[in-house]
C-alpha cells in the first residue's frame, strides 16, 4: 500500500464521509511524480504481460511498493474495464478499503464513488459508473449470493492475502472453482513476502511475480533476558532512542487500545518531567476506535527538531505505511482471536506473534533509510518460542456465518470444500448444529426458507434470527435498533449512562461520554438493515414500549446463549460453564434467575456481554431448545 500524507490526500481514516478534493495542476503533477517513483513502476509492462499470459498470478511485493493502488490503474489503462466490466480489489480491513479507494480516486482525478468506489459492510460508496471497486473480502464473498460466477468482473485482486483472514480463505476456494469455468476471469493474489509459494501451490502452481520494495538494511537487536514488563520496557526504549539516536521517527507495536493509551500516557508524563532537557517528542496513537482526526495525525510530517513516535496495533505491520520510520520497537505480542468450540466462547488473547509477523515489523524500519529494530525478547525466544507463521483465522473462529453463506451458495459438502487449511471438524459440526437449532437448516442439512432469508442479512446467524423473529412478535422497529447497536463493536459508551439518545446530537454524546462516531455508524447500520428487511418483505412495526415482545424476539435468536443462576453463580445451560455478569452491567446487583447474553468474552474472567433479564418468557422455548441441544 502507498503512503498517503493527509496534506496531499485530503481525507482521514475511518471517516465515513470521505471526499476527494480538486487539486491544482501542480499538485496533480506531484501526484504523478509520486506514482512514477514507486518501486512497482519500472515493472508495469512486464506485469501486464504476465497477467495477459496467465489466468492466475501470485504477486509478491513489499508493503509500500504500490501494488494496491497501482495495479488496478494499470489494468484499467490496459483495457480490462471495456464493455462495462469491473476490477475488484479486496482488503482484509475496512480502514484500508476506504483509504486506498480515496487515494486512487485522487490519483485518477475523479470523485470518490464514481469511477472509483469502495464497499464495506453497511456502507456502499459506489455507483453504476464504478469500474475500480475496493472492498472488504467479506463484501466480495456476499456478492457471490447475487452473482455466483462474478460475471461483471474481468479481474479480481485478493490483496494482503498473507493475513489469511476467514473471508479470504473462503474466497480462495470459491474463486479457484469459478476460474476453471471462466477462463476470461483474471485472478491476482497479492501478498507481502510471506506464504507466496503456498498460494502458488494452492492455485495449481500459478506463477509468482516478484516486485522488489524499497528495502534498506535493518539492524536487529534483542534483549539479553526476558522483559518482566514489556509496556514499561517500550517506554524506556523510546526515551533511550530519543536521547541517544540520530533523527528518525519511532514505531511501537502494542496489542490494543488499553495498552496504547497507557503507553502514550506514560511517555507524555515522563516527557513533561524532563521538560526542556530533551527535544520535542510527538506521541501519536493509532487503533481502530480512535476518532478519525486523531488517526490522521500519524501521516503528518514531523516538524523540524522534533521526533514522532507512533504507537500502533498490528495494523501498521502491512496495511498502513507511515513515512519517516527509522526505529521499530517490537515487544513480540499481538491480540489474536481464539474460539473454543466446546464452550462456544470467543476470546481475544494476548499471545506471542509469529516469526513472520516479527520480520514484517522489522521491515517497517527499512522503508526510507537504514533502520534499527529493537526486539524486547531474546534471540532464543525468537527461534524457539514463536510459531513460524500465524494460525489462519479459519482454524480459530466461529464458522456459523460462513457455513450459512456457503449453504446459500449451494455448497452442501463442506467437509470436502477446497480449503487451503481446513477448519477443525468440531467447529464445523457446531456451526451446523447451531444453524439447525435456529431453523436455518433442516434435518438433512439443507437450507430452509428461513435460512435463505437469514443469509440475506450480513450479521451473525443468531442476530439475523432475532431480527426476523421480531416480525412475528410485532417489534421489528425496536429490535432493528438493538441489532444496529450490537453491530458497532461495543464502542458506544465511554461509561454506561441510563439515558436515551435524542436528535442525533453531537453535544449530547460529548456530555454523556458517548462516542458520536459510533452512534452515527449505528444509525447507518440500522438504515441498511431496514433496507434489507424491505427487500425480504419483513413488515416494520413497533411494540410501543412493551418489552415482552422484544425479549421473545431476542430469545428466538439467542436461546443458545442462556445462563441460569445456581449456587456457584451463573452457568450456561448448554455447556454448564461458569460465567459472570460484568461489574459495569446494570444487572450486576440484581442477580436474576435467568439471563440471555449477546456474547462471552474472556478478560480476567468469562464475562457475559450485553445481558438481558429472562424469566417467564423463556420456559416455552426451554423444552424446544433442549431437544436441539441433544444433537
Amino acid at each position: 500500500m502507498m503512503p498517503f500524507p493527509v496534506s496531499v490526500c485530503g481525507f482521514s481514516l475511518r471517516d465515513t464521509s470521505l471526499r476527494v478534493f480538486i487539486f491544482n495542476p501542480a499538485a496533480l503533477r506531484s501526484i504523478q511524480e509520486v506514482r512514477r517513483s514507486l518501486p512497482i513502476f519500472p515493472y508495469r509492462d512486464d506485469l501486464l504481460a504476465a497477467i495477459h499470459e496467465h489466468q492466475v498470478l501470485v504477486i509478491e511485493g513489499e508493503t509500500g511498493s504500490g501494488k494496491t493502488t497501482q495495479i488496478p490503474q494499470y489494468l484499467l489503462e490496459d483495457g480490462y474495464t471495456k464493455g462495462g466490466m469491473k476490477i475488484g480489489c479486496t482488503q482484509p480491513r475496512r480502514v484500508a478499503a476506504m483509504s486506498v479507494a480515496a487515494r486512487v480516486a485522487e490519483e485518477m482525478s475523479v470523485k470518490l464513488g464514481n469511477e472509483v468506489g469502495y464497499s464495506i459492510r453497511f456502507e456502499d460508496c459506489t455507483s453504476e459508473r464504478t469500474v475500480l471497486k475496493y472492498m472488504t473480502d467479506g463484501m466480495l464473498l456476499r456478492e457471490f449470493l447475487t452473482e455466483p460466477d462474478l460475471a461483471s468482473y474481468s479481474v479480481v485482486i485478493i490483496d494482503e492475502a498473507h493475513e489469511r483472514t476467514l473471508h479470504t480463505d473462503i474466497l480462495f476456494g470459491l474463486i479457484k472453482d469459478i476460474a476453471r469455468f471462466r477462463p476470461d476471469l483474471k485472478v491476482l493474489v497479492a501478498s507481502a513476502t510471506l506464504d507466496t509459494e503456498r498460494f502458488s501451490c494452492f492455485f495449481d502452481d500459478a506463477p509468482v511475480f516478484r516486485i522488489p520494495g524499497r528495502r534498506f538494511p535493518v539492524d536487529i537487536f534483542y534483549t539479553k533476558a526476558p522483559e518482566a514488563d514489556y509496556l514499561d520496557a517500550c517506554v524506556v526504549s523510546v526515551l533511550q532512542i530519543h536521547v541517544t539516536q540520530p533523527p528518525g521517527d519511532i514505531l511501537v507495536f502494542l496489542t490494543g487500545q488499553e495498552e496504547i493509551e497507557a503507553c502514550c500516557e506514560m511517555l507524555q508524563e515522563r516527557c513533561r518531567r524532563l521538560g526542556s532537557k530533551i527535544a520535542e517528542l510527538l506521541v501519536l496513537p493509532i487503533y481502530a476506535n480512535l476518532p478519525s482526526d486523531m488517526q490522521a495525525k500519524i501521516f503528518t510530517p514531523t516538524p523540524p527538531g522534533a521526533r514522532k513516535v507512533v504507537v500502533a496495533t498490528n495494523i501498521a505491520e502491512t496495511s498502513l505505511t507511515i513515512d519517516g520510520i527509522i526505529y521499530v520497537i517490537d515487544p513480540g505480542f499481538c491480540k489474536q482471536k481464539s474460539y473454543n468450540a466446546r464452550t462456544g466462547m470467543e476470546s481475544l488473547i494476548v499471545t506471542p506473534c509469529s516469526r513472520a509477523s516479527a520480520n514484517q515489523r522489522a521491515g517497517r524500519a527499512g522503508r526510507v533509510a537504514a533502520g534499527k529494530c529493537f526486539r524486547l525478547y531474546t534471540a532464543w525466544a525468537f527461534k524457539h518460542e514463536m510459531e513460524e507463521t500465524t494460525i489462519p483465522e479459519i482454524q480459530r473462529t466461529n464458522l456459523g456465518n460462513v457455513v450459512l453463506l456457503l449453504k446459500s451458495l449451494g455448497i452442501n459438502d463442506l467437509i470436502h470444500f477446497d480449503f487451503m487449511d481446513p477448519p477443525p471438524h468440531e467447529t464445523l459440526v457446531l456451526a451446523l448444529e447451531q444453524l439447525y437449532a435456529l431453523g436455518a437448516l433442516n434435518h438433512l442439512g439443507e437450507l430452509t426458507k428461513l435460512g435463505r432469508r437469514m443469509a440475506e442479512l450480513p450479521v451473525d446467524p443468531m442476530l439475523s434470527k432475532m431480527v426476523l423473529a421480531s416480525e412475528q412478535y410485532k417489534c421489528s422497529e425496536e429490535v432493528l435498533t438493538i441489532a444496529a447497536m450490537l453491530s458497532v463493536n461495543n464502542s458506544i459508551f465511554y461509561r454506561p449512562k441510563d439515558k436515551v439518545v435524542g436528535g442525533y446530537s453531537t453535544q449530547w454524546c460529548y456530555e454523556n461520554f458517548i462516542q458520536f462516531r459510533s452512534m452515527r455508524r449505528a444509525r447507518d447500520v440500522r438504515d441498511q438493515l431496514e433496507g434489507l428487511m424491505d427487500r425480504i418483505e419483513v413488515e416494520m412495526v413497533s411494540c410501543d414500549g412493551d418489552n415482552i415482545p422484544i425479549r421473545k424476539a431476542v430469545t428466538a435468536g439467542y436461546f443458545y446463549h442462556t445462563a441460569r443462576l445456581s449456587k456457584g453463580g451463573y452457568k450456561t445451560v448448554k455447556h454448564q460453564q461458569t460465567v459472570y455478569v460484568h461489574p459495569n452491567s446494570s444487572l450486576f446487583e440484581e442477580q436474576p434467575r435467568w439471563l440471555i447474553y449477546h456474547e462471552l468474552v474472556f478478560t480476567t474472567k468469562e464475562f457475559m456481554r450485553q445481558v438481558l433479564l429472562g424469566f417467564v418468557w423463556i420456559f416455552p422455548l426451554k423444552k424446544r431448545a433442549a431437544a436441539f441441544w441433544t444433537i
